[in-house]
């Protein structure tokens, strides 16, 4: 293997503010854009932020078309619909209202609207899909969270369920990125407690795991720059986005969950996944996302608290979450030094511990949180047993976008035991 010898940064841009939702009126019609597709989720569609976009909208005389149905956790059958409805009403821009469900698939929507395949799979990150590259430039996407967590605003990237594997996958291009990421705390106080947070522990999850990932010059060197990953290990450049990441969430997570009016908090934390998500957008995240990806797929009867759904979910946060502490301690021997950096980055105290423990204090950290917030304790809790496993590794090893970036290798085995050490942890 020739080694990689160089890492790239794509930039995120970002606008943060108290209620400068109002300006993506201003920005669509500065660019010039004819008519906009709005997107965004049935609950989002009746809050009062929805309102704000819309009116802005036509403040500036914009023509827009609303698709409020866009899936939480979607699938492709999901972003097919948006596909559909984007390439009917052959719309020049996109503004995407909501957490990463919209987000993502307002990407999709994008992508496949302007550079349509001849088969769905052909963009989708392979070993499962063809893994082609986005053609070319996409049309203007602005990005409006409504969640602090995924960091979606700021990525190349678009996760959805293929329902035919019960897993998640994505596709992953800089080209995805949005034109704009309108982060505004305001947007964030109507998150009741487990939806803070479990899209809290998505950014916890998006910060250590992009900090832990194997080295850039660990992968393999493209043939060529195009096919340089978005995902490459980290490097010197996430790592201080990932770090400052963490810190944020020690200083404001409990508060934020715990007060939900109190806007300097939700702010913060809409900042630190914003932060998390230029991190994890240039270095990629590992095995607590690929476990997850079956672990969504494959959920039976479980609605989590506070969730409006009118089918099982187990959210993205949680799915990544709960496998999280296993797989830290699994990967704590392979970089003992960064492990511990991050576990005192969230707030652990580490006088007296030795490096060799910091997976160990890592993992501790993090089942502190789940505690606090009555997140699930392992898969038990949200319906898997043992006699899952199998399904669960088998859906897992396909992931190689997100495995390959483990500091320590994991294969069918190793995951076998990590998912069984993810069953219950205290």
């Amino acid at each position: 293997m020739e080694r990689e010898i160089g890492f790239e940064m794509a930039a995120s841009n970002i606008r943060f503010g108290e209620g400068i939702t109002a300006e993506v009126g201003m920005d669509l019609k500065d660019l010039g854009v004819k008519k906009a597709m709005l997107l965004t989720d049935p609950n989002i569609a009746c809050l009062p932020m929805m309102k704000m976009v819309t009116d802005s909208l036509e403040a500036e005389g914009l023509d827009y078309v609303l698709f409020d149905q866009v899936r939480v956790e979607p699938t492709d059958s999901s972003f097919k619909e948006a596909i559909a409805f984007a390439t009917k009403h052959e719309v020049d821009s996109f503004v995407a209202l909501g957490g990463g469900s919209v987000i993502d698939t307002a990407k999709a929507a994008n992508l496949y609207a302007t550079y349509p395949p001849d088969d769905f799979l052909a963009y989708v990150n392979a070993p499962i899909g063809a893994g082609k590259p986005v053609p070319g430039p996409l049309k203007p996407l602005f990005a409006i969270p409504t969640t602090a967590g995924t960091g979606s605003e700021t990525t190349g990237v678009a996760i959805f369920d293929l329902e035919e594997m019960h897993a998640k996958t994505g596709i992953a291009s800089r080209l995805l990125k949005p034109t704009l990421g309108i982060v505004d705390p305001l947007n964030t106080i109507t998150m009741p407690p487990m939806i803070t947070a479990s899209t809290a522990l998505d950014i916890l999850t998006h910060a250590v795991e992009s900090y832990t990932a194997i080295d850039y010059t660990n992968r393999p060197r493209p043939d060529r720059p195009i096919y340089r990953p978005a995902y490459q290990g980290a490097n010197p450049i996430s790592d201080m986005w990932a770090i400052k990441a963490m810190e944020i969430m020690a200083d404001h997570f409990v508060t934020a969950v715990e007060d939900p009016v109190n806007i300097e908090a939700r702010g913060q934390m809409a900042l630190a996944a914003a932060f998390a998500g230029v991190g994890f957008g240039n270095a990629g995240v590992s095995l607590p996302h690929g476990m997850s990806y079956p672990v969504s797929g494959m959920v039976r009867e479980y609605i989590a608290p506070d969730y409006i759904s009118e089918h099982p979910i187990i959210p993205h946060g949680i799915s990544v979450a709960i496998n999280a502490p296993a797989v830290f301690r699994f990967t704590g021997s392979s970089n003992p030094k960064r492990h511990l950096e991050a576990a005192a980055a969230l707030g652990a105290d580490t006088d007296g511990i030795d490096e060799n423990e910091g997976g160990e204090l890592l993992a501790a950290t993090m089942i502190e949180y789940f505690k606090r917030f009555k997140i699930p304790n392992g898969l038990k809790d949200v319906g898997f047993s043992e006699s899952d496993i199998p399904r669960l590794v088998e859906g897992t090893l396909p992931q190689h976008r997100v495995t390959k970036l483990s500091p320590r290798p994991a294969g069918p085995d190793e995951l076998s035991g990590l998912f069984k050490d993810a069953m219950q942890y205290w």
